[in-house]
């Protein structure tokens, strides 16, 4: 047997362990997420999105002047460099994710980089980033239907400043909780695709915003941030709950995939879902408007859907963001733009402890094409 054929090939490098981290723990088997030792059920139930990115960025939950130091720090963050606002003028037209990636990437060719990596430098561009990147989407959401962006209020939650930011108004206590909670649970999840692309870079000596830019446009695909968009559309399509069974078996005999079920990680239920799925259904409630929740509700429910539950096929976190999303009157091409906002400080977590390693990332690819292929001249072919 040749050294090649005893090779071992990891597509998709699935279950593939590199190193080791501190940052969070999944286990897949079992539908258990932590982030540094804390369980996400504790951390959805009782904590905040501030609260979570002091966690992920210095690994342990801060006293109460802590926690205000860190949001005082986000608060004078409340105003977008002149050069970003006229970035997101001039591409009022283009997809939220480009223009978010063309401004994060702009402010950090503004930004003094220092020479060497330096833990604290990077978790202070990552709070700059954390307090930007809703800035940033909302302006454009707003620039783009000719409204003036709004600027952020000192006294409000990122949460808050975020709906304010997007309608221009004092949003209710429910709209704010279910968006702090999605911003919670999309704070970290392991080495994913964007994440793992922005750890790639990292690991090249590459600078903080460059690995950013790099997670995002690994987010920008469909297969990784686009699942919640994907649930709305299927769930227009479906129109009714009374016509999810006739939907759900046309698709899967059509061999299409019905969005916001399954994933790579977990064999049973996503820990994330039903926090995302309580607030989407308080949402339809308080608003009276139990439409998109009761289609979903209805494909969950579907005979077909129920068989492939028994064998691992469960509703993921992306299943319920959608629903919340559009209970909030937010449109389809913000939702990975919000998936990105609560992404961040997973992000900046992920990048300060793959800069403070020597490794640079570089697997390997087996070659299948063709051997002592010999040369011709141009003449001769």
């Amino acid at each position: 047997m040749s050294a090649k054929n005893s090779i071992e090939l990891k597509k998709g490098l699935k279950n593939v362990y590199f190193d080791k981290t501190n940052i969070s723990d999944i286990d897949g088997k079992n539908g258990l997420l932590s982030y540094c030792g804390y369980d996400i059920n504790d951390l959805a139930t009782n904590s905040t999105f501030e609260e979570v990115c002091f966690l992920l960025l210095y690994k342990y939950l801060p006293n109460d002047s802590e926690l205000k130091i860190f949001q005082n720090k986000l608060n004078e963050i409340n105003q977008l460099p002149k050069i970003a606002l006229d970035i997101i003028y001039n591409l009022k037209e283009s997809h939220p994710m480009d223009v978010l990636q063309s401004v994060i990437s702009t402010i950090g060719s503004m930004e003094t980089k220092p020479s060497n990596f330096d833990t604290n430098s990077t978790i202070n561009m990552g709070i700059k980033l954390i307090a930007y990147t809703p800035m940033i989407v909302a302006a454009h959401q707003r620039i783009r239907n000719d409204q003036t962006p709004i600027q952020p209020k000192k006294n409000f939650s990122l949460a808050e400043n975020f709906l304010h930011m997007l309608f221009d108004k004092t949003s209710e206590q429910s709209e704010s909780n279910a968006i702090d909670k999605d911003f919670i649970l999309h704070a970290e999840h392991g080495v994913n695709a964007s994440t793992f692309s922005a750890r790639v870079s990292a690991s090249t000596g590459s600078d903080f915003f460059s690995c950013i830019t790099a997670a995002i446009s690994a987010l920008k695909g469909p297969k990784h941030g686009g699942a919640a968009e994907g649930v709305i559309k299927m769930a227009n399509e479906i129109g009714n709950e009374s016509n999810a069974n006739t939907y759900v078996e046309k698709a899967l005999n059509n061999g299409e995939r019905i969005m916001g079920f399954g994933h790579p990680v977990y064999k049973t239920t996503d820990p994330r879902a039903k926090h995302l799925k309580t607030a989407a259904k308080d949402l339809a409630k308080i608003k009276g408007q139990p439409k998109w929740f009761s289609i979903i509700q209805a494909v969950v429910d579907t005979d077909a859907m129920q068989s492939r539950a028994r064998i691992g096929l469960h509703p993921n976190v992306d299943l319920w963001a959608g629903a919340s999303y559009s209970l909030l009157d937010i449109p389809e091409d913000l939702f990975v733009p919000i998936f990105c906002i609560g992404r961040i400080p997973g992000w900046v977590a992920h990048i300060i402890e793959q800069s403070e390693k020597k490794d640079i990332l570089r697997p390997r690819l087996l070659y299948s094409g063709k051997n002592n292929v010999k040369y011709k001249k141009i003449e001769d072919r």
